[in-house]
Parts: C-alpha cells; sequence; structure tokens
C-alpha cells in the first residue's frame, strides 16, 4: 500500500520542467512570509490601532483596488519587456514596500501604501502566469500551476503558522517578515532564473505570421469567464478578510489557532492538489471541475450558518471550502491560458489577474460591511449564494462551449 502511494506521487512530480521546479522554490520563500494580509483585518481593529471593522474593510478594498491596477499594468509589462524582469522588480519592491507600511500610524498614509505595495505587488502575477506557462508543456500545463500553487500553498501555511505566533508577541513582526521573504524570493529569482544564468525551457515558440493576434478583452466568452470569476472570487476573498475576524469575535479563537485553520488550508492543498490534478487533467473540460468546486465553497458557507458555532465547525468548513479551491483553480489557470497564444498572454493574466483583484475591493470591504450593518450570517447566505450564481455562470459557459464543439463537427462532416 504505502509502495503504491509514494508510486502515485512520483508520477505526479514526473516530466515538468527544471525551470518549473525552480520558479516554484522562488514563490514557496516569497509565501513563507505571506502573513501580513491574512491578519491586516485583526491588526487594524486591535485596541493599539483603534480602527473598526468597517474601516478595515475599506483598508482592504483599497488593497483590491491597487491590484486592479498592478493586474493591468503587469499584464502590459509582461507583454513589452517580457516576465523576467517584471517579476524581479515587483518582488523586490514589495519587499521593500511591506516594510515602510509595517511603520504607518495614520489612517491616510496606511490606506497609501497599501494601494502602492498592492499596486507592485499584483503586478507580478501576469509576469509569473506568464512564466508558468513558458516553462511548461501543453499535456502537464495544469499539473506546472498546480505545482506553484503548491508551493504557495505550503509557504502559506508556514506564513499562516508563523504569523500566528508573531502576532500574538508583536504585529509588527509581521511585516518585517513579509518584506524579508519578498525581497529574499527576488534575490533566488535572479540567481537562478536569470536570462544570463538560465536557459529556459522554451517549448512556445514566437507568433509567426501575419495573422492578428487576439485582444483578450474582444474575446466574448472570455470576459464572461473574467465575469464569473468575479462573483467566485469575491465570496473567496472573505477566508482571508471577514472569516479570520469572525473566528475571533463569534467563535472566540484567538489568533494562534486562527493561524492554525490558515496553515490547514495550505497543507491539504499541499498534499492533495497535485494527486487529484494528475488524475483529472485532460478526462473532461476544466469548466466541469471549475463549476463543482465552486459549487463546494458555496457549501461551506451556508454550514457556517447551519452548523452549531464551534472550533469543530470551523475546521470543518475550512476542509470543505479547501476541496472547493483544490477542484477549482487550477483548472480556471488550464481554461484562460487554453485561450491565448505567447503575444497575448500578458493580456489573458493580466485580465485574470484584475478579476481577482476587482473581487480584493468588493468582497473585503463589501463583506466587511455586510458584517458590521447586517451581521455575519446575513454576510454567510449572501457569499454562499454568489457562489452558486458563479458555478451555475462557469457551467453554461461549458454548455455553449460543448455546443460550439458539436457544431463544428457537424459542419466539417459534412
Amino acid at each position: 500500500m504505502l509502495t503504491r502511494t509514494l508510486a502515485a506521487y512520483r508520477n505526479v512530480y514526473q516530466g515538468l520542467s527544471r525551470s518549473t521546479w525552480l520558479l516554484s522554490w522562488v514563490m514557496l520563500v516569497n509565501r513563507s512570509g505571506t502573513m501580513v494580509i491574512p491578519f491586516m483585518t485583526i491588526y487594524l481593529t486591535q485596541p493599539s490601532m483603534g480602527y473598526t471593522i468597517g474601516q478595515a474593510g475599506i483598508v482592504m478594498g483599497i488593497f483590491g483596488a491597487g491590484a486592479i491596477c498592478g493586474g493591468l499594468i503587469g499584464g502590459r509589462l509582461t507583454d513589452k519587456f517580457g516576465f523576467y524582469p517584471v517579476q524581479l522588480i515587483t518582488l523586490a519592491g514589495g519587499g521593500v514596500l511591506f516594510v515602510i507600511l509595517g511603520l504607518m500610524h495614520s489612517y491616510p498614509l496606511i490606506c497609501g501604501f497599501t494601494f502602492l505595495l498592492s499596486l507592485v505587488n499584483e503586478a507580478f502575477r501576469p509576469a509569473n502566469s506568464t512564466a508558468i506557462a513558458h516553462y511548461s508543456k501543453k499535456e502537464n500545463r495544469t499539473r506546472s500551476y498546480s505545482l506553484n500553487r503548491l508551493a504557495i500553498n505550503l509557504g502559506w501555511a508556514i506564513g499562516g503558522a508563523l504569523g500566528g505566533i508573531l502576532a500574538s508577541f508583536n504585529y509588527h513582526l509581521l511585516f518585517w517578515v513579509d518584506g524579508l521573504t519578498n525581497i529574499t524570493a527576488a534575490l533566488l529569482l535572479k540567481y537562478f532564473l536569470s536570462p544570463a544564468s538560465n536557459d529556459p525551457t522554451a517549448l512556445q515558440k514566437k507568433q509567426t505570421g501575419t495573422a492578428p493576434v487576439q485582444s483578450a478583452i474582444r474575446d466574448r466568452r472570455y470576459m464572461y469567464f473574467i465575469l464569473f470569476t468575479i462573483f467566485f472570487a469575491t465570496c473567496f476573498f472573505q477566508m482571508f478578510s471577514t472569516l479570520p475576524v469572525y473566528y475571533k469575535q463569534v467563535l472566540h479563537i484567538n489568533e494562534f489557532y486562527i493561524g492554525m485553520l490558515m496553515a490547514l488550508n495550505g497543507l491539504i492543498i499541499t498534499f492533495f492538489e497535485m494527486l487529484l490534478v494528475f488524475h483529472l487533467e485532460g478526462k473532461r473540460q476544466s469548466l466541469v471541475y471549475i463549476s463543482r468546486g465552486v459549487l463546494l465553497v458555496a457549501f461551506s458557507y451556508f454550514l457556517l450558518n447551519i452548523l452549531p458555532t464551534s472550533a469543530a465547525m470551523a475546521v470543518c468548513c475550512m476542509v470543505i471550502v479547501t476541496l472547493g479551491e483544490i477542484l477549482s483553480m487550477p483548472f480556471m489557470n488550464s481554461f484562460w491560458i487554453s485561450r491565448t497564444v505567447q503575444t497575448n498572454r500578458g493580456q489573458y493574466a493580466g485580465l485574470y489577474t484584475m478579476a481577482w483583484s476587482i473581487a480584493q475591493v468588493l468582497g473585503p470591504a463589501g463583506g466587511a460591511q455586510i458584517a458590521q450593518h447586517a451581521g455575519f450570517r446575513t454576510l454567510w447566505w449572501v457569499s454562499g449564494a454568489l457562489c452558486v450564481a458563479g458555478a451555475i455562470g462557469f457551467d453554461w459557459l461549458r454548455r455553449i462551449r460543448t455546443s460550439a464543439s458539436r457544431l463544428r463537427r457537424d459542419t466539417s462532416a459534412h
């Protein structure tokens, strides 16, 4: 039994390029310091800072606004200058800005530096997504993205656990650790993956010929996909903004155990996502898995209102929302990348990043206002319903795609 299990895990990781592995190691280091954003709402509402949950929600919304700009700018810069310099500059710049933000105490300065930090941080994402596609083959692209997500979530588990410990001593340590891990990741990227010292796996050739390259914003189905992603991501971001406050204020769980819950999410992804993707990749349309994963996330929010309030309930819901994340997010990457060529990949990646960034505005800010004025129960019902709407939308896209494929087959047959 043990031999079969080890063989299964070995098969999961075979065939991925050296550069894909190196990029994932860089992301592991970077994300091991991810602790400011998950604890930002609690940090701002603690007595020493003195801000309300509504004000904290606005700060998180501003973070999302900066992320929208960062996604757009990062996508354009990636298509123009390439993914390597954009990744390097945004990692280093984000590290410096994390440290500076931790020194701010006035509300206007916190808002201003939060926007700037988010813009720089999120400009990294389109470049990183483009790099993963460049280093992967078509047949293992979903696994390549999953390996990157594994690194991110393993780092998230480390960062969440360490963040909970550090926050119990001094919240300002979170900003220093987050900043220094960003800078360290930039140094590793320069050493291992710079064009001068690394021969990248150039598996996608440059677009040749005179055929016009499709603009991402003119791809109607992709824009619907972006809309439904916003529905889902708006709810998903409650996990990092209002849900920790719910744990603290309603379930009376302390920061250490909140960090452990966040770490549980990362550990489940670390041990099971790659295995699941390996068995599912290529067997059905990506949209099938996406819609079912989003439904699982909806179910987890509904359970927050249905099950008795307890620490065990929090663990149960965290497991379910993580399973939904595992089933949906890797295949979201597969869907958008399948619609691109090398010369417009930054645009598509930028729009996908922007979808999550818009959700970072709507999710934390809107969720905080609902929690403050209508209560957490209302928030969980609304979040679950919005996820259901997103799942229906993804399934609608699947049916359109299936109908279009069937029509093309019938036309070619005649």
